[in-house]
């Protein structure tokens, strides 16, 4: 290894890469799940720390997959994408967002939103540029930023700012090298949803400052109790930043790895050129079977119902053992607090330790963040077949939860 390690990039720790901690959060998690599942086989694992959807995709889009698949012509490379994807997710914003896109020169399609963030620095990142990103946030932009010898600037996302970023908050030394700022709405995790204004106000930020903005929108149509809004609907969006939807979340197809970029023509430009020297497109049957999900948007609206109730169901369990929290506005997570400790002595000092004890004492799997204050994150993409079960497990979760006697 030593041989190797002599070797290694900076950018991975050099020579001093195994003494860095590189897991990916979720990384830890699930090989801690594993541990605990192999520890305790006869104890069903409540894993409310789930990032993706419970059910399959839809049988019209599985079936679309299979008939696509058996052709000839299918098997052939992609490159940037086919044109039938891109004609089927300018109508989705069309009809979804009310956005006008065009077909030609302002959409791409990518192999997921994690793709497509993970190529965009590479458009405009030089050693020394700085990327703002929120956090607690997904952190794939601003991991590539840090590939490319760019630098991160994170803005804290913050009840008292109502987990919307404090854009008037970021220093001028950082605005003067700053080429990139990432938002994510509805947001994982706090489950906060945009509004107008608060794009306007990006807007006008990004024109006064030179800033390109990227908007991860992988939960914009998971929303509850109002309507889907896309940035893109803004006036002036267009001319600034592009925005990013995948079929991951919304239509139950994470591993099948599709996504599109939309927005800003040079930005589109410049992705192309990147991307196309760093994959050759995603299979043009799962792009055929993507157009069969795109023109189902009742697949949405069933899944928004299913989660709704759950929310229901799981709000009102942790109430009950203490918890502090409202129904999210958007997306299938909930972000709360953490307990202070518990009645036997245990003080928490963090989320990441109260997340090891659910898992540890309680079998309950959980997503710790601490970039802006301690909370937990609970997902309602839990597997159960029906809603008995999901009475059940939710049934079960509170009793776990009330024998840990937690403090708040």
């Amino acid at each position: 290894m030593d041989y190797i390690l002599r070797n290694v990039s900076k950018r991975l720790g050099g020579s001093d890469f195994n003494k860095l901690n590189n897991n990916f959060k979720f990384s830890k998690i699930k090989k801690l799940k594993k541990e605990i599942v192999n520890k305790y086989p006869d104890i069903p694992l409540i894993d409310l720390g789930i990032g993706e959807p419970d059910l399959p995709a839809d049988m019209k889009v599985i079936n679309t997959l299979k008939d696509e698949a058996y052709k000839p012509e299918n098997r052939l490379y992609s490159d940037n994408g086919i044109y039938e994807f891109k004609l089927a997710a300018c109508n989705y914003l069309k009809n979804i967002f009310n956005v006008d896109i065009d077909p030609d020169t302002e959409i791409l399609h990518g192999l997921g939103a994690k793709s497509i963030l993970s190529l965009l620095p590479y458009c405009f990142i030089n050693p020394g540029d700085i990327t703002i990103t929120t956090i607690p946030g997904y952190p794939v932009l601003a991991t590539h930023t840090k590939y490319l010898d760019g630098k991160v600037y994170n803005l804290k996302l913050t009840k008292e700012n109502n987990f919307f970023p404090d854009l008037d908050s970021i220093p001028k030394n950082i605005l003067k090298n700053a080429k990139l700022i990432y938002i994510n709405y509805p947001n994982n995790p706090t489950g906060q949803i945009a509004n107008k204004d608060f794009y306007k106000r990006l807007i006008d930020f990004a024109y006064k400052n030179n800033l390109i903005v990227i908007s991860d929108s992988v939960y914009a149509n998971i929303v509850y109790d109002t309507s889907p809004l896309s940035f893109l609907s803004i006036d002036g969006a267009k001319d600034i930043g592009v925005e990013i939807h995948s079929l991951s979340k919304a239509f139950n197809m994470t591993g099948w790895r599709l996504a599109f970029i939309a927005g800003n023509k040079d930005i589109i430009k410049l992705y192309s050129i990147i991307k196309s020297n760093s994959d050759s497109g995603q299979f043009r049957a799962i792009q055929k079977a993507g157009i069969s999900a795109l023109n189902n948007p009742d697949i949405v609206k069933n899944n928004i119902k299913r989660y709704s109730k759950r929310f229901e169901l799981l709000i009102n369990a942790l109430k009950e053992v203490g918890f502090s929290l409202e129904k999210p506005k958007g997306t299938y997570f909930c972000y709360t607090k953490i307990p202070k400790g518990t009645k036997s002595g245990i003080v928490f000092k963090n989320a990441e330790e109260v997340s090891d004890f659910l898992l540890k004492k309680a079998l309950i799997s959980t997503v710790p963040w601490d970039d802006a204050g301690s909370y937990l994150r609970f997902s309602v993409t839990f597997i159960a077949k029906d809603y008995k079960k999901e009475k059940e497990i939710i049934n079960t979760l509170k009793e776990r939860l009330k024998k840990l006697e937690l403090l708040f």
